[in-house]
C-alpha cells in the first residue's frame, strides 16, 4: 500500500533477491525481503491505518518512546508468526511472549536475515538524559543476503557505531536536541562509509535539520549517495 507520500526504494542482493524499503515517517518503515515484511518502529500516526497494511512477519523496535513505538500499532500489524526484536524496556510493555528482548551486542535473526544490535545513546553533555546508555536502547545491523543495513536508533555517535565497517545502507537520526547534529552525522559517515545514507528523525522539532548542510559535509565521501525521503 504505497502512495506518493510513502515512496519506495528497491535494492538487489548478491543472489538476486529483492529488498524494498517503504518510507512512512520518522523511523517508521516497512522492509520487504524475499517475500516477507518487516516494520521498524511502528507508530499508527505515521502509518495511517495500520490494520489496512500488510501484516508483519517481523518488527524491529529500538526503544519505547512514543514516536518510535506504539503497542496498538504493533497489535494491528502483528502477523500470526510475527517475530519482534526489541530492547528490554519495549519488551516489558508488550504482552508476554510477543517479543524477544535484546541487549546491545546481542544477535538474532528475522525473515532469513542476520541481526546484530548496537547500543544507541546520547554522549553530549546535557543530552544524556534523552537516551541514557544505562537504559539499553538499541540500533540494528541487519544482513539481507549480503546487503548490510544499519538502523541506528536514537542517539549520538558512540564507539561501537564509529567502529562499524562494511555497511551498505545507513539510517542515522539527525535532529536537535535529541539526536545527532549535522556535524556528528558527517563524522559517522566519514568513519563507516556506507554506499547509501538516509537521514531520518530530522524534523518534528523547533530546530529543523539543515539537510543541505549535511549533504555538503559528506560530499567528499567517495561513492556515497545521500537519499532524502519523507522521514521527518
Amino acid at each position: 500500500m504505497t502512495t506518493q507520500a510513502n515512496p519506495t526504494d528497491t535494492f538487489t542482493t548478491k543472489s538476486g533477491k529483492v529488498l524494498t524499503f517503504t518510507f512512512f515517517a520518522h523511523s517508521t518503515m516497512a522492509i520487504d525481503f524475499d517475500g516477507r515484511r518487516i516494520y521498524t518502529d511502528p507508530v499508527a500516526g505515521f502509518l495511517g491505518d495500520p490494520a489496512a497494511l500488510p501484516k508483519a512477519d517481523a518488527m524491529l523496535i529500538g526503544h519505547h518512546h512514543y514516536d518510535h513505538f506504539e503497542a496498538e500499532a504493533v497489535e494491528a500489524l502483528r502477523g500470526a508468526d510475527c517475530r519482534i526484536l526489541c530492547d528490554v524496556t519495549t519488551a516489558s510493555m508488550l504482552p508476554e511472549g510477543w517479543a524477544v528482548a535484546l541487549h546491545p551486542g546481542d544477535s538474532d535473526s528475522v525473515v532469513g536475515a542476520e541481526v546484530v544490535t548496537l547500543p544507541a545513546y546520547n554522549t553530549s553533555e546535557g543530552h544524556t538524559d534523552f537516551h541514557p546508555q544505562s537504559r539499553g536502547d538499541i540500533g540494528f545491523v541487519v544482513d539481507f543476503d549480503g546487503v548490510r543495513v544499519y538502523i541506528a536508533g536514537d542517539g549520538e555517535p558512540t564507539d561501537e557505531m564509529m567502529a562499524l565497517r562494511d555497511i551498505d545502507i545507513a539510517f542515522l537520526p539527525v535532529n536537535q536536541p535529541y539526536t545527532m547534529t549535522e556535524q556528528q552525522a558527517s563524522a559517522v559517515l566519514h568513519a563507516i562509509r556506507p554506499r547509501v545514507f538516509y537521514p531520518y528523525h530530522y524534523g518534528q522539532v523547533d530546530h529543523r535539520t539543515d539537510l543541505a548542510l549535511l549533504s555538503r559535509l559528506v560530499s567528499d565521501i567517495e561513492g556515497l549517495e545521500v537519499r532524502i525521503r519523507p522521514m521527518e
